[in-house]
């Protein structure tokens, strides 16, 4: 998700249970070549009858989809996400011809339709060539002295990452900002400053010793040479070999991604003043002046020793080899709107990290770059045409009873403090779920989009983007601004806002069906409602107030308790594993695995509590879990399988279905038995909420 504050989704298994559930992680990370869409709403009948549901519950509930799926060739992985994706992005395609046709379009629509346009534009974009790009190289070629350098690496920084709702760390920039509400103080928007500077996708492929990861190594320095060339450098291999070594070097000050999810470790506060003394080397004055950041007093530094860091290589490195870095990063984060060789180039690249054996067709490549730069205008479109007001009131109320289920949950724990568990409900209670869309709509007015322009038209998308968050500086918290569009199949939760987003996308089938049983929405849809809030509580969450300050408001005895269930979790993903030679890192998929327990616990009781003393249908259990468990459809090259493992906070999909062995309902809706490779003991099974 987000799920999450994490979006539920990133990418889009397994020994330790024995050999079904490693034939399920099998399948799952299985690579071919064309995808079927996911089976509707689910029947209590077996998928894969030679599989018992307490022996693998993932091939149980999609074997027949896993056995029947190709993954499409210009995929890296194929499943219910990114089926509905698909569908999604061919209606909004079709909703941006109508208005490039309608010669009255005007305001955001008609920017959306000239910027998807202008994507499209191969011919023009060849016959500009390189002219756009060449003042920027120019630029760089001009840089003389290291304040000049300082000034280069505050004027590319640009508002691209957020560690705690999306949990996005990466940009190819030195550094990244992302602009919100204090940790400490939320009644004002605080700038956030985290490493970067990495063109590969985290420090571990520059620094693990293993042969894949060495091949990869290669790979990217040739990708840089190759780059390079095509702008016309000379010496391209000399450049990329001292390119790389500097990437080397900031990868080693790079912070782990498990110490990044650690909000502790990342509320740092420094003053404007403290970066001279704290990260020596830099001209931080122009660093900020060029940056517009000179009349910030106070940052959140979210990883120190990776500032502190690249400021140590800015002094010590030549800057003949940062003007090569800076060349080469700006030529590759600007390739797709260029000309075809440098877009091409670009593909063979991600082509060796992610497995995926075809590039996608220019018009996705030109949808996904509008929706990067005028993400609310193209879901507004969506929205007023594909998402139904009826659907929303449902949702509503779906919502409001998860809340309530959970809620009665933490009233019964009977190991936590009255104390504790009144903060807790005063979260519930204040805590804002935006539906569908966002209450107000963003406005793109100021972004001038050229039909003509590709390549300008990115560039002035992201300063507009930078230009709003710098801008937020001054203004006001909104606590219901969105953090997902609505045309983006995902759910989040917002601990600084102590708020929900679902847009619209994720809001039809598979997780949600108008016409399939409360029991199979419930388990699908309200697992995933359930899952966002309860993270609210998990080990990151808990820790942010009801007012998302961040603030210890546990009693101890609470958060040992609370600790030790966890932990229990972590040592039981840790177990999974996927291949051979890497394991399912528990630590790093903590939160939503407890997301996902308790989300499936709380949805399955406010189902039964829809039954108003009612029977249910006999296999109303056996539909819930179900449904569940086929939301997670898909299957990942394995490339991508490794690279989810190793930098992803959600578990590859087989070890989320299995979460439901902690819950004793499934164990009874589908008679599962000792000896089974999914069977717990009751004793051994984590209950946390």
């Amino acid at each position: 998700m987000n799920f999450r504050c994490k979006p539920l989704n990133a990418a889009i298994a397994l020994a330790l249970c024995g050999a079904t559930l490693a034939a399920s992680a099998a399948l799952a990370a299985a690579a071919s070549a064309a995808g079927q869409a996911p089976a509707p709403a689910p029947a209590a009948k077996p998928a894969a009858a030679a599989v018992l549901p307490g022996d693998d519950f993932f091939a149980y509930a999609n074997g027949e989809w896993l056995a029947k799926t190709d993954i499409p060739a210009d995929r890296s992985s194929w499943g219910g996400f990114a089926i509905m994706a698909e569908r999604t992005n061919e209606r909004i395609v079709k909703l941006i011809e109508a208005v490039a046709a309608d010669k009255n379009a005007s305001g955001d629509a008609r920017r959306v339709a000239d910027y998807y346009s202008a994507y499209l534009d191969e011919a023009g974009i060849e016959a500009r060539g390189l002219a756009p790009l060449k003042p920027m190289l120019k630029q760089i070629d001009a840089i003389n002295s290291k304040t000049a350098l300082a000034r280069a690496l505050g004027s590319s920084l640009r508002a691209d990452v957020d560690p705690l709702n999306n949990t996005n760390f990466h940009t190819e920039n030195l550094f990244g900002l992302w602009v919100a509400q204090g940790l400490d103080d939320p009644t004002r928007n605080t700038p956030y400053l985290l490493q970067g500077g990495l063109g590969m996708p985290d420090r571990a492929y520059y620094l693990t010793e293993s042969a894949r990861m060495a091949t990869l190594r290669t790979k990217y320095q040739d990708h840089i040479a190759a780059m390079l060339r095509l702008a016309g450098y000379s010496e391209p291999d000399m450049r990329a070999a001292r390119v790389m070594a500097l990437e080397t070097r900031i990868a080693q000050a790079h912070a782990t991604r498990e110490d990044s999810s650690d909000v502790q470790k990342g509320n740092n506060k420094w003053s404007r003043k403290d970066f001279a003394v704290k990260a020596p080397g830099m001209d931080w004055n122009a660093f900020f002046k060029a940056a517009r950041l000179d009349k910030a007093d106070n940052f959140i530094v979210w990883h120190p020793d990776a500032v502190a860091g690249a400021a140590t290589l800015v002094e010590s490195a030549d800057i003949e080899v940062w003007r090569d870095y800076l060349a080469f990063h700006k030529i590759n984060h600007l390739s797709s709107t260029l000309p075809k060789a440098f877009g091409d180039q670009a593909f063979l690249f991600r082509q060796a990290l992610s497995g995926t054996p075809q590039q996608a067709a220019r018009w996705k490549r030109a949808l996904g770059a509008t929706n990067y730069a005028m993400d609310e205008a193209v879901g507004r479109l969506y929205v007023e045409r594909y998402f139904p007001a009826e659907n929303k009131v449902r949702l509503k109320q779906m919502v409001s009873n998860i809340i309530g289920a959970f809620s009665k949950r933490i009233d019964a724990l009977d190991w936590m403090a009255p104390a504790t568990r009144a903060q807790a409900q005063e979260k519930l209670r204040t805590m804002y779920v935006g539906i569908g869309y966002p209450d107000r709509w963003m406005s793109f007015d100021g972004l001038k989009v050229a039909r003509d322009d590709a390549f300008g038209n990115a560039v002035r998308a992201e300063q507009f983007h930078y230009d709003r968050a710098i801008a937020k500086l001054g203004q006001k918290v909104d606590k219901t601004a969105w953090s997902m569009p609505p045309q983006l199949v995902n759910a989040v939760n917002l601990p600084l806002q102590n708020a929900m987003n679902f847009p619209a996308a994720i809001l039809q089938p598979p997780f949600f069906d108008p016409q399939a049983s409360d029991a199979a929405n419930y388990g699908a849809i309200g697992s995933i409602i359930g899952h966002e809030i309860s993270h609210s509580f998990d080990d990151q969450g808990a820790q942010f107030d009801a007012q998302g300050r961040l603030r210890d408001w546990w009693t101890k005895g609470d958060m040992d308790h609370f600790k030790k269930a966890a932990n229990r979790l972590v040592d039981q993903f840790s177990a999974y594993q996927p291949f051979p030679d890497l394991n399912v890192n528990g630590q790093l998929t903590l939160s939503e695995n407890l997301a996902d327990l308790a989300g499936v616990a709380a949805a399955h009781d406010a189902y039964r509590a829809t039954l108003a003393g009612k029977d249910a249908p006999a296999d109303a259990d056996q539909q819930f879990f179900t449904g569940y468990a086929r939301a997670w459809q898909s299957k990942m090259r394995e490339p991508a399988y490794r690279q989810q493992v190793l930098t992803d906070g959600h578990a590859p999909a087989p070890y989320r279905t299995a979460i439901v062995r902690n819950l004793d309902a499934w164990y009874k809706a589908f008679n599962v038995q000792p000896g089974q490779a999914l069977y717990l003991a009751p004793a051994e099974r984590v209950k946390v909420w």
